[in-house]
């Protein structure tokens, strides 16, 4: 269920970020806040739980920063 709630978060954020582009970061940022929380709520855990249970949450964090900066990429790549 996260799986399809991240992939739905990063697909609005490249499509935000292609049609507007400075009004995507906020959304970006807010996103990576919360990814974040949940990155180091995992993290407290003991020894390897801690890498395993915050694991999920890092590489979220990275998809949703490469979805927005991909969409302002095309954006800029376009003609008009």
């Amino acid at each position: 269920m996260m799986i399809v709630g991240i992939v739905a978060v990063c697909a609005v954020l490249a499509v935000l970020a292609f049609f507007v582009p400075r009004l995507s970061r906020h959304p970006e940022r807010g996103t990576q806040r919360t990814l974040g929380a949940g990155t180091r709520a995992g993290g407290k855990a003991p020894g390897v739980l801690g890498r395993i249970f915050s694991k999920p949450f890092r590489s979220s964090s990275n998809a949703v920063g490469r979805s927005g900066s991909a969409g302002r990429r095309a954006r800029g790549r376009m003609p008009f």
